[in-house]
């Protein structure tokens, strides 16, 4: 399968758009939670038995991924290194090392321990994985490609397939790339979990292309493969708030979050809740939101700059400090989307020039991104170059008329008055 005609500009989990390298492979019939406890009593009476220590500390991510606690991350990383250090040479615990830092976005280590799994096992796609995950948040986009390209050479599998959709997806290809989420999903997985994701993503490939019915035929597959999968019913909500349908977003939103209160899903439900004009309520999951964000990153270890930057920017919380997580985001991962924010967040901070230089690294590559044309819209308005708001913040909405529950419809107003 060829992926290099993807088009657009030269050659950005989660992210890594797929499940991570080594995780998928301690699915047993029986269910992570079990997996866990024996292999746990195994330890106890093996301690020095390094395949078992790979297993548990792969079992571990696998749990991260269904219920979102990231104190598993530190247990993981204890094993890593306790398996590292009976065995230096282990590729497998090489290459969860690698899967452990893309999901702390630690991303220049995360390429070092793909390089380092690859010389282990240099005829294995689980490394090329890692390494592709790195090199597009590191920004390096042609090396992504041709490793990406690579990858499926060795094994066209639904973690190669799910990385090449979102390369395209990058690079301007939403068809294409919804052909190849298509191909990811059709491939399946040994754990259901991983199957449900990539027809989540499958359905936010239609989501971000603003067709609401595909997308909530996906979200709903996923919930049949997976029947309680929060980030489906997470992407239900977000359907039903671009429907207009805030009470039952709401009400999905609380369960995703009451089972895994991931801050996009609290930031999602406080925007809903403020659209529905209950400002209170909203306020109390904006900081509940933040709450989360230290927490992922004292107890997960995880560098949320990116993340943390975009919430203030949107949401006018702590200005000063956005600009500076954002300025760190653009140094430590220099993708297009940490490009993205760079520019909000200037533009939010009254540095409207600065803006637009990053936006324009930000839309390098042609992404249809309905969000960054948002912005660079929101930013050409500002410094008086009409034309080309227009033309921005029209094709935001010709993209994804509801991109947004609360951005959407200050794109049509100021479109509006731009039109006058």
């Amino acid at each position: 399968m060829a992926l290099v005609a993807c088009g657009g500009g030269a050659a950005a989990p989660v992210t890594h758009a797929s499940p991570g390298a080594g995780v998928a492979a301690v699915a047993v019939a029986d269910g992570t939670e079990q997996l866990i406890a024996a292999t746990q009593a195994h330890l106890r009476s093996a301690p020095d038995d390094v395949q078992a220590l790979d297993t548990l500390a792969a079992a571990y991510l696998q749990r991260v991924r269904e219920v979102g606690d990231p104190s598993y991350y530190a247990k993981a990383d204890d094993l890593l290194g306790s398996a590292l250090g009976l065995s230096p040479h282990d590729g497998e615990a090489t290459l969860l090392s690698g899967t452990l830092a893309l999901a702390r976005h630690r991303f220049t280590d995360a390429l070092a321990w793909g390089q380092r799994a690859a010389l282990l096992d240099p005829h294995g796609a689980g490394p090329l994985g890692v390494i592709t995950d790195a090199q597009v948040e590191l920004g390096r986009y042609g090396d992504a490609v041709a490793t990406v390209q690579q990858m499926v050479d060795v094994r066209p599998d639904l973690a190669s397939y799910s990385r090449v959709s979102y390369l395209r997806e990058l690079h301007g290809d939403v068809a294409g790339a919804i052909t190849a989420m298509g191909m990811a999903v059709t491939a399946g997985g040994p754990v259901a979990e991983n199957v449900a994701y990539v027809q989540v993503l499958l359905g936010n490939l239609s989501f971000n292309s603003g067709d609401l019915a595909s997308a909530e035929t996906q979200y709903q597959a996923a919930l049949q493969q997976d029947p309680g999968y929060v980030h489906a019913e997470a992407a239900l909500a977000k359907v039903r708030a671009a429907q207009g349908r805030v009470g039952e977003a709401a009400a999905l939103y609380r369960t995703a979050v009451a089972t895994y209160p991931l801050p996009q899903y609290v930031i999602a439900l406080g925007d809903v809740l403020t659209a529905s004009g209950d400002s209170a309520g909203a306020a109390q999951q904006y900081d509940l939101a933040a709450a989360e964000d230290t927490l992922l990153s004292a107890t997960g270890g995880v560098d949320v700059d990116q993340e943390l930057a975009l919430f203030d920017a949107d949401h006018h919380r702590d200005l000063p400090g956005a600009l500076a997580a954002a300025q760190r985001a653009m140094r430590d991962r220099p993708s297009v989307q940490s490009a993205d924010v760079l520019a909000w967040t200037l533009f939010q901070s009254g540095d409207l020039h600065g803006a637009l230089d990053a936006m324009h690294l930000a839309h390098r590559l042609g992404t249809r991104d309905a969000l960054m044309f948002f912005h660079s819209g929101m930013i050409e308005a500002a410094l008086g170059m009409a034309a080309q708001a227009r033309d921005d913040l029209s094709t935001a909405l010709s993209i994804n008329p509801s991109f947004s529950v609360l951005q959407s419809g200050m794109a049509r107003s100021t479109l509006e008055g731009l039109s006058r």
